[in-house]
């Protein structure tokens, strides 16, 4: 498994509930989450199948900004 991190503009429960199905398609139940209470709005996924590109092209799609954390 790994672990993808990302900064995006998600700032609210409900932002985080509009993205939840196409979260959960892409990633899976329970595989996601936000730190909403972090200053950069971490995303973590985990899996081994997701690509950071494809997680990028979701969040961007749904109108938030969304980056990769090294």
């Amino acid at each position: 498994m790994e672990v993808l991190v990302f900064k995006t503009s998600v700032q609210s429960l409900e932002s985080v509930n509009q993205l939840s199905p196409l979260l959960n398609e892409l990633a899976g139940n329970d595989r996601w989450n936000f730190a909403l209470d972090d200053c950069d709005r971490v995303l973590r996924i985990v899996s081994g199948r997701v690509s950071a590109h494809d997680a990028i092209q979701l969040l961007l799609g749904a109108g938030f900004d969304c980056e990769e954390l090294e």
